[in-house]
């Protein structure tokens, strides 16, 4: 069906994803002064199975921003520490308590809580728009510049000028499709099925990230509930369909740490989300008129959950780079090329480190064993190595607060 009207819009940045990366350079742009428009696909921010963990380096930047003690109040669960079960042995893998931040822990939330505080925020400034039910069709070029794009919302096609289109659209990014970047794909040897469970009086203490009795089943505790995982070899959930659900639940019941009946809760296949783990990462993450970050720059694998801040990393380094420029309208493809300067080291190091576990893993596995907990046991140094590079990543960045509050 054909759009019943067309609008144009008209602003210095267009950002397609309302996600945290596209969420918070909303917020720095609006805060700097900048026109910015957030287009986000869906209705709401309501969606189960995303990454909800807040690190401690995203925790720092909301200290920086101003905006810690309300995010604070919002409900959560804090984690000091990360425990894995490993070759049968509980075992302290991160260790927290030594950063040199303001919050030493990692703070579960759902991701719509995260999103919605941001929205909010970002809302308290006069060129910050977010158009929910939104969906990008197309980028728009002149003279070989991508100059805005076109969206669609209900039955209105938009067309959005702008200075710069950011792809904060996630793993299956579409303007990452768009613009014809290309790169490279790196294995993942596994999947993630995701599903909830009430809680009940009669059920065990677990704490944040517990591993169940065996190896490959996480649950984590939301507070209302009982968000739990179960990782399978890639491409294996189909046929675990094609044997039927009740075969399926049995093999969940037999690794839970819950009670086997518990899974009488759970009637069909829609209780369970499929995530597809993959790593890849951009040849180049720019082209004039436009730059991805986050997930559409370099999708990460869910191991220590730092995905989300990765890309929140990412949002902060393009608002410090981009914002000065965009306001002069002097944004050039070399200013773009230094957010990727910028944030390159701490991906790749980042991918190096996730595919290096999942292979160890992989290799434990197979051996039916694992020499981890005797060397975390003799060199304890190591767990607050782990908590550094998990809390706070390979590189932190700083919000320049003075600069773009000087710009309002």
């Amino acid at each position: 069906m054909q759009p019943h009207s067309t609008e144009i819009l008209t602003a210095d940045c267009c950002i397609v994803g309302g996600g945290p990366a596209g969420l918070m350079l909303g917020y720095l742009f609006a805060r700097a002064g900048l026109r910015v428009v957030v287009i986000e696909k869906h209705a709401d921010f309501l969606h189960d199975f995303r990454g909800d963990t807040i690190h401690p380096s995203t925790l720092e930047i909301m200290h920086q921003l101003g905006l810690l003690e309300a995010f604070l109040r919002l409900p959560h669960q804090r984690a000091e520490k990360l425990e894995a079960e490993i070759a049968g042995e509980n075992v302290t893998m991160a260790d927290f308590s030594r950063l040199p931040v303001q919050c030493r822990f990692i703070a579960f939330m759902p991701q719509w809580d995260f999103l919605n505080f941001m929205a909010e925020q970002s809302a308290r400034y006069p060129g910050f728009t977010l158009l929910q039910s939104t969906a990008f069709e197309s980028l728009n070029e002149e003279n070989g510049r991508v100059s805005g794009l076109t969206a669609k919302r209900g039955n209105q096609q938009l067309h959005i000028r702008c200075s710069l289109v950011i792809g904060a659209d996630g793993r299956h990014s579409r303007v990452r499709e768009a613009a014809g970047l290309t790169g490279q794909a790196f294995g993942a040897a596994r999947d993630v099925i995701w599903f909830r469970l009430s809680k009940q009086p009669q059920d065990p203490e677990l704490g944040m990230g517990h591993k169940g009795p065996r190896q490959n089943f996480i649950v984590i505790d939301r507070g209302a509930y009982w968000q739990c995982g179960l990782t399978i070899p890639k491409g294996e959930f189909e046929a675990k369909q094609a044997a039927g659900l009740a075969a399926f639940k049995a093999e969940v019941a037999a690794l839970s740490p819950f009670d086997t009946t518990r899974m009488t809760e759970i009637s069909s296949w829609d209780a369970f989300k499929l995530l597809s783990i993959r790593i890849d990462r951009l040849d180049s993450w720019a082209r004039p008129g436009v730059l991805c970050i986050g997930d559409a720059a370099h999708a990460m694998s869910p191991i220590g959950g730092v995905g989300v801040n990765l890309a929140i990393q990412d949002a902060v380094a393009t608002a410090n780079l981009l914002a000065a420029p965009l306001k002069r309208g002097e944004l050039s493809l070399r200013d773009l090329e230094k957010v990727q300067k910028r944030r390159q080291f701490p991906t790749v190091a980042t991918q190096f480190l996730q595919i290096k576990m999942s292979r160890s893993k992989a290799r434990r596995k197979a051996t039916q064993g694992s020499k981890v907990p005797g060397i975390i046991r003799r060199l304890p140094f190591l767990r607050f190595l782990l908590g550094r590079l998990i809390g706070l990543g390979f590189r932190m960045e700083s919000p320049d607060v003075a600069h773009v509050d000087r710009q309002r």
